[in-house]
């Protein structure tokens, strides 16, 4: 396994389409797993911060007023969602269960 920083320039277009199958799966899986009006996906990487390639899944939960919608959906005074260790084991199990 090599170190990827940049889907655009480090990965031939074969692995970063065999990438996104496995981006797709999770999405799926996840969306198979929780109430979801629309499936957010997204690379977010800094040089500074985290240097290497990975991808964000984020549900959108159904009745989000559109003006809370898209880039407002992950804008810092949103607050993080507060789930206990066992929910968060719980909602693994499941998401695992549909991939």
């Amino acid at each position: 396994m090599r170190h990827v920083e940049d889907w655009v320039h480090d990965l031939e277009e074969q692995e970063f389409l065999a990438y996104q199958r496995v981006v797709h799966k999770v999405a799926k899986a996840l969306g198979a797993s929780v109430l979801t009006e629309r499936m957010y996906s997204l690379c977010l990487r800094s040089q500074q911060g985290n240097a290497h390639l990975h991808w964000h899944i984020a549900p959108l939960q159904p009745g989000v007023p559109c003006q809370q919608q898209q880039l407002q959906a992950f804008s810092p005074g949103r607050g993080i969602l507060d789930i206990d260790d066992r929910s968060q084991a719980a909602l693994a199990l499941t998401i695992r269960s549909h991939l």
